[in-house]
């Protein structure tokens, strides 16, 4: 079985290109395959290969002190759903290009929910100071087409950075709510909270771990469809099995 491996790391980095060579001569190591996201505001990894190369790597990345309390999701599939291995250099590791969603400049994380809680509040319908609650999906169209949350609010975006343009309609609308933004593991809905906070709506959460943390710790209860992913998985059902799963083209 092929071990699959999605984790982010939000901490300052003086020498992102030292660092991507260095992360890519570990994945090349243990010969995994997938995509490797480096900025100065952290690291963003997607790889694929077996257990105990993936174990190598955790063990390595955490072993720096920088990253030593990354955090990572792990799922399985057959055959290696990555072609090759790719490691860039880029500005974020997620583009949203908003000042005040940069993690690292923000007061304070933005404030989170974990999934056993939120599996909590969908049951009951409100959050537990009975607020009404309003999930808010951060992904762009294509992705929220293979499945959100029940009833969430969707936003007919193409990019992360179109975002904030096509949320103003429906501020008003948020006041009165306890908002949940969620993403597929966490990096797009903890800067859309910060946004969001900044702007002045401070009854924004994030879900912690994203989709794919909620399906690890609570399954489906809630959510319609899959989770789409950036590989030839293309979508993970509750269980985490891939939509597809033979090889990469």
């Amino acid at each position: 079985m092929i071990d699959n491996l999605a984790a982010y790391h939000f901490v300052a980095l003086d020498d992102p290109d030292a660092v991507a060579a260095w992360l890519h001569a570990l994945a090349e190591a243990g010969a995994l395959r997938g995509t490797v996201l480096v900025a100065p505001e952290g690291i963003n990894l997607f790889l694929a290969g077996s257990v105990d190369a993936i174990d190598t790597l955790v063990e390595a990345v955490r072993g720096d002190a920088r990253f030593a309390t990354l955090q990572v999701k792990r799922s399985r599939s057959e055959a290696l759903p990555f072609a090759r291995l790719k490691v860039k250099v880029k500005p974020e590791i997620i583009s949203f290009r908003k000042p005040e969603a940069m993690p690292l400049d923000a007061p304070a994380r933005a404030p989170d929910v974990s999934p056993e809680t939120l599996a909590r509040w969908i049951a009951q319908g409100h959050d537990d100071a009975g607020k009404r609650l309003i999930l808010l999906d951060t992904r762009n169209r294509e992705e929220f087409g293979f499945g959100t949350f029940a009833d969430a609010l969707t936003l007919p975006i193409d990019n992360f950075t179109e975002l904030p343009d096509a949320l103003a309609p429906h501020r008003d609308d948020l006041r009165d709510a306890t908002v949940v933004s969620f993403c597929t593991g966490g990096i797009r809905c903890e800067k859309a909270a910060l946004w969001m906070r900044a702007d002045g709506m401070d009854n924004v959460l994030q879900l912690d771990g994203g989709i794919l943390g909620y399906f690890e710790h609570v399954g489906g209860f809630g959510y319609d469809g899959r989770c789409f992913v950036f590989d030839d998985r293309v979508a993970l059902d509750p269980h985490l099995r891939p939509l597809r799963d033979g090889v990469p083209a």
